[in-house]
Order: C-alpha cells, then sequence, then structure tokens
C-alpha cells in the first residue's frame, strides 16, 4: 500500500503551495480573493504563520498534494485558545482521505499547544453551482464540526452572493487556565514523529458525493 508523509510547511513551499491555491482563487469562490498573490506574498504567509501556527504539507514523495494551517481566530488576547482553520487539495487529490489525514495531524499538534476550539469559515452557497457547493460543509460535519452561525449573502464573487457559515469543534477541556497564556513555539523545522509517515485510506461519500473541496477558510 502507497504512503504518504505530512511535514511542516517551509516558506521554500510558497510557489508549490500557490499552485494549489491558485485555481482556487481564479475558479471558485471557496476563497474570496479575487487576485492571486505573488509567490513574495504567500511565502510572507506562510513565515507568518509559522511564527505562531502548525503549517503542514501533505506529500507523495517530493509532491506536495495538499496543505493545512491554523490562524488566529481574532486578535484579542482572550480568544488565543481559539484557531480558524484552512485547508487546500489539489484537485486530483480530492476524495482520497487527505483532507482527513492533514486535520487529523493540525488537530493533534493544536492539542499539544492547548487549543481548545477550531473554527472553520466557510463560503456556502444557497444552491450549488460551478464555483461553490455544499462539499466542504459536509467534509467538515464528517470530521465532527457544528454549524454555529451563518451570515448571509455577505460576499460577492462572479456576481454572485454567497453565504458565510462558522462551524465550530471542541478538542479541550475549558478548564481554569493557569497563566493566562498559550504556549507558542515557532512551527518551521519540527516534525512529531507521529507524522512522518501516514497511510492513504479512502473516505466514505459524503452525502452522496465524494468531498471534493475541503476547505477550511476564506478570506
Amino acid at each position: 500500500m502507497n504512503s504518504c508523509t505530512i511535514r511542516t510547511a517551509s516558506p521554500d513551499d510558497a510557489e508549490a503551495l500557490l499552485s494549489i491555491y491558485e485555481p482556487y482563487v481564479l475558479n471558485t469562490a471557496i476563497t474570496f480573493e479575487y487576485d492571486v498573490p505573488t509567490v513574495e506574498d504567500f511565502r510572507a504567509r506562510i513565515a507568518h504563520t509559522l511564527k505562531k501556527f502548525p503549517y503542514l504539507v501533505l506529500c507523495d514523495g517530493e509532491k506536495i498534494l495538499g496543505y493545512a494551517y491554523a490562524g488566529e481566530f481574532k486578535e484579542r488576547a482572550a480568544y488565543q485558545w481559539s484557531v480558524e482553520l484552512s485547508i487546500y487539495l489539489e484537485k486530483a487529490s480530492h476524495g482520497h482521505g487527505y483532507g482527513r489525514l492533514l486535520y487529523e495531524a493540525l488537530e493533534a499538534q493544536l492539542k499539544k499547544m492547548g487549543i481548545k476550539n477550531l473554527y472553520a469559515c466557510i463560503a456556502y452557497p444557497d444552491f450549488d453551482d460551478e464555483y461553490l457547493t455544499g462539499n466542504s460543509v459536509d467534509f467538515h460535519a464528517h470530521l465532527g464540526f457544528k454549524r454555529v452561525g451563518e451570515f448571509k449573502k455577505c460576499a460577492n464573487k462572479f456576481g454572485r452572493w454567497y453565504n458565510m457559515t462558522w462551524m465550530e469543534k471542541i478538542i479541550g477541556e475549558h478548564g481554569k487556565i493557569e497563566n493566562g497564556k498559550l504556549k507558542i513555539e515557532n512551527q518551521e523545522g519540527e516534525v512529531s514523529p507521529s507524522l512522518q509517515t501516514l497511510t492513504r485510506f479512502p473516505l466514505p461519500p459524503l452525502r452522496g458525493t465524494p468531498p471534493q473541496r475541503p476547505h477550511g477558510q476564506s478570506k
């Protein structure tokens, strides 16, 4: 059986990760960006995330098939135990369970940091169209996320109005906080031994169709 690996991303991965992200910008409403970032901008985004949060890539050999990362939920200090997630896979890698592998690896690292709440901010259509479907909500529900809110017709892309759905997953107990600070470590170059090699496996279809576009954040 073939295997894939998950490792911490590097700013040097920017070009490969941008090649995955670009079709989402140009051809979908999964992300609400209109313009494709430059490689330099994307490199800076990766470096910024790694200062505080995990940023993981899934590889088949040297080829990167997808990536996922955590970011601030809100900038105020009291929100520091909550994060917002993002995930993107190249088109040919949909439906093989890679999204689940990435999210499980990401969740494991966030638990070690003391994160309690995971959030996904997901673009959602009133009706599926050629730019956006409900697959991402189904994907997150399959992994234990629950819908907690929705903003109606809050964004416009390709001349169409889209909703924004918030989903939440609790991964830690909300007990007493001793020092008022989250455990933060620079993530770059650190790879948990448990993430070195992971076996590929298929996920069951969601809502009767394969999970085509797992995505955790639109912005």
